[in-house]
């Protein structure tokens, strides 16, 4: 009876790995429309230019940063090395704020139409693309994946809104396909926000290059790895799992689950690790679930869509500082969430009519959401509030 039993676990276990078919890609892509779609930014432009709050003291907040900085020169680098905790730190920094910037430059471009920002944009893409052959070291991968997620957003807002032209837009898709796209496209298992934050470059560098394959491919992987990162009552009595893993025992999903053993709605891989990287992945689902949207695949309304407000919900509860019980993280969180919010909470709250109240209150407490300096960055002013 004893083995019987264990058989009938294992094959529980062996039952939550999940492998997504993978999700079709449009039949034509959308531009722009890696996050932010035009409607979205024609609504924040008009918000700013009429001076609405929050979106003016949004803008005036991105404007005032150093990413904005119009005297900023990029700093590119053909092998960009960038170890554990960017440890060594050869051009990690550095990509990873310039690819920020060159996205602050094209919203502020997008809402202004000072052709100045557009070209600081294109000055700091073309001069990775120039440059920029690989990336080497244990977090290349990750490091991949947060640069690889801002470039496309760059880009799309550059090559689809500015009428001034863009010569080398073609050396810079080049770049994404040949440098970026490799590094990400097979995913990872370390700590599930690497992976999902490699599918979200990975999903915006497919939209850009128009790529189907890829984006079929990534979505199938995201789908999967954000199944395994947020933990549903419905899943059973213990998280789904990667098949690649081979998170076969319940002792082995507990040790990757930072030593939790006790399974709740809402929590995830990394919630017992800290808030700050749990952030990192809870942003990454938002994202690709917005791109999906633009594109015209509405993950809101899935299995998504539920586990990534109920890891808001959870989150922003302790974020908020209700007291930690003892059977979780054994009664202690770091906090530190960061600014991951916004796009989220308006899509299934302002878009879908969901109560959130503890991620509305910590949403609108954090205002206006500035970035984490690692791969997201103004979402207040692209996202808050934005029925579009």
């Amino acid at each position: 009876m004893r083995r019987t039993a264990l058989l009938t676990a294992a094959a529980a276990l062996v039952a939550g790995a999940l492998a997504w078919p993978a999700d079709a890609a449009p039949t034509t892509f959308v531009h722009p429309g890696v996050t932010v779609s035009q409607s979205q930014l024609d609504f924040a432009r008009s918000k700013v230019n009429a001076g609405a709050q929050p979106w003016k003291g949004a803008f005036d907040q991105m404007l005032a940063s150093k990413y904005a900085d119009l005297n900023r020169t990029p700093k590119p680098r053909a092998v960009v090395e960038c170890g554990s905790y960017s440890n060594p730190n050869y051009g990690c920094t550095d990509e990873r704020e310039d690819a920020i910037a060159a996205y602050t430059d094209a919203l502020a471009w997008y809402i202004t139409r000072d052709d100045r920002y557009a070209k600081k944009a294109i000055q700091l893409m073309d001069a990775w693309s120039a440059t920029i052959t690989d990336h080497t070291n244990s977090n290349a991968p990750l490091q991949t994946g947060w640069a690889g997620s801002s470039w496309p957003k760059a880009a799309e807002i550059i090559k689809y809104t500015y009428t001034g032209g863009w010569a080398n837009s073609g050396r810079f898709a080049t770049m994404l396909r040949d440098v970026y796209l490799p590094e990400v496209i097979n995913g990872s298992n370390s700590n599930g926000n690497w992976e999902l934050s490699m599918m979200e470059a990975a999903v915006g560098i497919s939209v850009f290059l128009e790529d189907r394959t890829s984006y079929d491919k990534a979505m199938a992987k995201f789908r999967t790895r954000t199944a395994a990162y947020v933990y549903l009552a419905s899943d059973g009595s213990v998280p789904k799992t990667v098949p690649s893993q081979n998170l076969d025992t319940t002792a082995k999903i507990v040790a990757y689950w930072q030593g939790q053993s006790t399974f709740v709605t809402g929590l995830t891989q990394e919630t017992c690790r800290d808030l700050t990287h749990t952030g990192y992945g809870i942003s990454a689902i938002s994202h690709v679930a917005e791109t999906s949207r633009i594109q015209g695949q509405d993950l809101y309304g899935t299995d998504v869509g539920e586990r990534l407000r109920q890891a808001l919900g959870f989150q922003s509860k302790y974020e908020l500082g209700t007291a930690v019980p003892s059977w979780l993280c054994g009664g202690s969180l770091k906090l530190g969430l960061g600014p991951v919010t916004e796009v989220g909470y308006n899509a299934l709250h302002n878009r879908l009519g969901i109560a959130m109240t503890n991620t509305q209150t910590l949403t609108e407490r954090n205002r206006p959401a500035g970035s984490n300096n690692l791969f997201v960055a103004w979402e207040t002013l692209t996202h808050g509030d934005n029925p579009s």
